[in-house]
């Protein structure tokens, strides 16, 4: 499992880097975290949630019937929105509420 950075989204917040527990994300001379080494990534996703420029995506590989397909989180409030986007360019949504995700 691994995680891709898109540079051009990234805002230099560096929380991802914060977040990491393998220490793996880097910050570039421009202030764009990267990740040097991506197959060393432990797959925690803790980036992934952090990132809030949406300039991280996790690739879900076919072990989590991803096949190919990359992950990424967005936040609205109380509403966590996990988006993946399949390598054919659909799109699926999973809506959770922070407020509730605890309750059972």
């Amino acid at each position: 499992m691994s995680i891709i950075i898109d540079k051009n989204k990234c805002v230099g917040c560096k929380r991802c880097s914060i977040v990491c527990p393998g220490s793996l994300i880097k910050i570039d001379e421009n202030n764009r975290a990267y990740i040097k080494y991506p197959k060393d990534c432990w797959g925690c996703a803790s980036c992934v949630k952090e990132c809030s420029a949406y300039a991280i995506g996790f690739y879900l590989g076919a072990d989590m019937g991803g096949m190919g397909s990359i992950l990424h989180t967005e936040k609205k409030g109380d509403i966590l929105k996990w988006v993946i986007e399949s390598p054919k360019g659909s799109i699926e949504e999973i809506n959770v509420d922070s407020k509730e995700s605890n309750k059972y």
